[in-house]
This record gives C-alpha cells, sequence and structure tokens, in this order.
C-alpha cells in the first residue's frame, strides 16, 4: 500500500531543489527552487532519509512559470509527500519534446498538449493521457482593433502570425471552417513573442492566454503613453469558433501502466496535483509567488495573471479535474485527422489507438479526493482581478 504522511501548517521557508534541463532561450541545464514551509521540509527530509518515498519525476512542456502552478504548488505544500512521493520537476525548453523524453523512459510523467502527442503516438511513442488538466484551449489570436478583425473570415488579407511547431492547428481548423485557405493570408513565422505584432509587422497574432496576451497589455501605448488596454484589441477565442483542441495533460508511460505499483504511482500523483490545482484556484496569489521564487524568469504581476488565466482554463470543471471529456477527445482527433496545416499536413492519418486516454487512475484520484472533503470541481469559483504592471513585474 501507498505510504502516507501527514505533514503539519508552516513556519520558515526552505527550499527543495527541483531539476530543469533547459531555459527558454534552449540553453543548458539549470537549477531552481520550490520553497517549503520549515515544517513541510523537515517532514520531507525525515521520509527521505526513512526511505518512505519514491522518486518521480515529472517532464514540463516549458519553462517554469505558472502554467505549471499546481505541480510547484504540490511540491511547495507536500501534497506529493504526504502521498509517499518525491518528484522532481524538470523544465522544458525549445528543444524539448516532452513526450519524447517521457517515451525514452527519462522521466516518469510529461506535460504536453493532446494534439501534439497524438502525432508521437502515430510515430510509436507508447504513452497514455491519464488527466486533463486544462478543460479549455488557451490558443487565441489577438489583433488591434482598427484591423478589424473578429472572426476567421476576416483573416483574409492579413498578415497572420503562427508559432508553428505544433501550436497551429486551432488557427487552421479555424480559417477551415471560414474557407479561409493559406492562399489567403499572408502567413508569418512569428517568434514566441508579441514583438512583431507591436511593431506591426503581424496584423492578427498567435497568443495564449495567460502569456502572450498579458505581454501586450504590460506593454505602453505609445499614442497613449498608457499601458494597453483589452478595449485596443480584438481576439478570436478557439473554443468560441468550435476549433479548441485539448492542451496540457499528464501523460504515463502506457506499458508501465500494465504495472500495479507504477498503476497506484500513478493515481497517487494525480491527485495531489489536482490538489496542487486547488490550491491554485483558491489560493492565486500565494501560487504565482511559488512559481515566481522557483527561479522564473517572469514578473509577479504577470505570474499572478498566468495563474489567474490558467485557472480559468481549468475551473468550473465539468465532470471533475483531470477527467478526460469524450467528445472534447473526440473533436481534437477530428481536427487531427482532418485539418492541413501549410505544408499540406495533417497531425495524424488514422485514428489513434483506445490506449492513447483512460479516465481509470483520474477517476480514482477524484475518488479519494472527494473522500477527503476537496472540491474537485470549483462550481463557485470566480477569477480574481489582475493589474498587470509594464513588463510584468
Amino acid at each position: 500500500m501507498r505510504r502516507t504522511l501527514k505533514l503539519g501548517a508552516a513556519a520558515v521557508a526552505l527550499a527543495v531543489l527541483v531539476t530543469g534541463c533547459s531555459d527558454d532561450e534552449g540553453g543548458g541545464s539549470s537549477e531552481v527552487e520550490v520553497q517549503q514551509n520549515e515544517d513541510c521540509a523537515t517532514r520531507t527530509q525525515e521520509a527521505r532519509d526513512a526511505g518512505d518515498l519514491e522518486e518521480v519525476s515529472l517532464q514540463l512542456q516549458w519553462v517554469s512559470q505558472a502554467q505549471f502552478a499546481g505541480y510547484y504548488a504540490a511540491v511547495a505544500e507536500c501534497y506529493y509527500v504526504d502521498e509517499g512521493l518525491d518528484v522532481t520537476i524538470v523544465e522544458g525548453g525549445v528543444d524539448i519534446v516532452p513526450q519524447d523524453v517521457l517515451a525514452s523512459g527519462d522521466v516518469d510523467y510529461a506535460i504536453s498538449w493532446v494534439p501534439k502527442v497524438l502525432g508521437s503516438i502515430e510515430q510509436g511513442a507508447g504513452i497514455t493521457n491519464v488527466a486533463q488538466i486544462f478543460e479549455r484551449s488557451a490558443t487565441t489570436q489577438v489583433s488591434f482593433k482598427d484591423k478589424d478583425i473578429t472572426e476567421p473570415a476576416d483573416l483574409k488579407g492579413k498578415n497572420v502570425g503562427s508559432w508553428g511547431f505544433g501550436n497551429e492547428w486551432e488557427l487552421f481548423a479555424g480559417m477551415q471552417s471560414a474557407d479561409v485557405t493559406v492562399e489567403d493570408i499572408n502567413l508569418v513565422q512569428q517568434a514566441f513573442d508579441m514583438n512583431a505584432f507591436l511593431a506591426g509587422d503581424i496584423d492578427a497574432a498567435q497568443a495564449m492566454t495567460y502569456n502572450e496576451y498579458a505581454q501586450v497589455l504590460e506593454t505602453v501605448n505609445p499614442e497613449t503613453g498608457e499601458l494597453y488596454t483589452p478595449d485596443d484589441l480584438n481576439v478570436i477565442n478557439w473554443n468560441d469558433v468550435g476549433t479548441a483542441m485539448l492542451q496540457d495533460a499528464i501523460w504515463a508511460t502506457t506499458e508501465k501502466l500494465s504495472d500495479p505499483d507504477y498503476e497506484e504511482q500513478t493515481v497517487a500523483f494525480i491527485k495531489a496535483s489536482i490538489k496542487g490545482w486547488a490550491f491554485v484556484r483558491d489560493n492565486p496569489e500565494e501560487a504565482a509567488t511559488i512559481v515566481a521564487d522557483s527561479g522564473s524568469e517572469l514578473g509577479q504581476s504577470h505570474q499572478l495573471w498566468m495563474a489567474n488565466e490558467v485557472n480559468k482554463l481549468i475551473w468550473p470543471s465539468t465532470n471533475g479535474v483531470g477527467v478526460i471529456d469524450e467528445d472534447a477527445w473526440a473533436q481534437t482527433v477530428d481536427i487531427a485527422l482532418n485539418t492541413e496545416n501549410e505544408t499540406g499536413a495533417t497531425i495524424i492519418s488514422e485514428e489513434p489507438p483506445s490506449s492513447a486516454y483512460t479516465n481509470e487512475y483520474v477517476e480514482q484520484a477524484l475518488a479519494e479526493l472527494d473522500d477527503e472533503g476537496v472540491d474537485t470541481i470549483g462550481a463557485d469559483y470566480e477569477p480574481i482581478e489582475v493589474t498587470l504592471e509594464e513588463g510584468g513585474r
């Protein structure tokens, strides 16, 4: 049976090292620190010394930021240790493909978008979605009001930014739904920032609600001398268009799921992770601080914005955080099969195997959390108001 430690409340912050393998420029290795309170850190060390913890590694799909706040919170609040796990978080970067790291056996779990992994599964990666953390998509296409771009049909004749690298499919599906072809637009290779958009080189730029959209709002409008506001922008939200695809999910190794010990570990990992996300929902300011203090290069107001926006992707949860909705899965698969990008390629050429996802382990985790009185639905969730500072300070 899984060893469980009950951890007490806090006093002084201590640091638990979390390994990072890449920075946002795809550079060398780095380490970040997740702060634990004194009691939690002491108990963690005692459990390590006693051999009561299973070592578990989690590969992120990007660098340290509040997009992953739930996992950092689960470390900081000792939710993983409560479940007998000693979790190491591995940062991602431009040269890191999380599902490949997982499939190669270098980590125990990974965070990645569903469409990106579907392609890897078709190419032979034996991994399974065991918890769909983000229920909604955060991908948008952002434009200034004077461009009059309010729906996909308005993209015709415009300079349209796309990151590529597997981030483009909702855009192309939205265009396809409006009979807009690649020949109808000027497709611009967009960097992972909003500089070209702010310079006027891109009319409609790709932006995540929790990151690049905020970058615009953290920038001074040269015409007013004040920060840009949402009133200056139009946003095409792919959830509203109907071409949203499932994004951040927890992936496990399919073959290892036949091992009872790994199955038990998976339930424990999902349970603690969801508890971490419930903490972020109820304590967004503290969660943002945990991430900011972990060594992230993003500022405090930007981290708080991100935590708040990520909460909106999770809460309220329709069926309990992590449950894979069959309709949302089917929509993602349909787009992956039938949407072509600028090269004429699709993500996959055939339906993914039944092993591509399962609700077995998340449902066990949710049942345990419900028994412990943890709110996994968040029906009364309301986002907070966040004031961004220039540059995201």
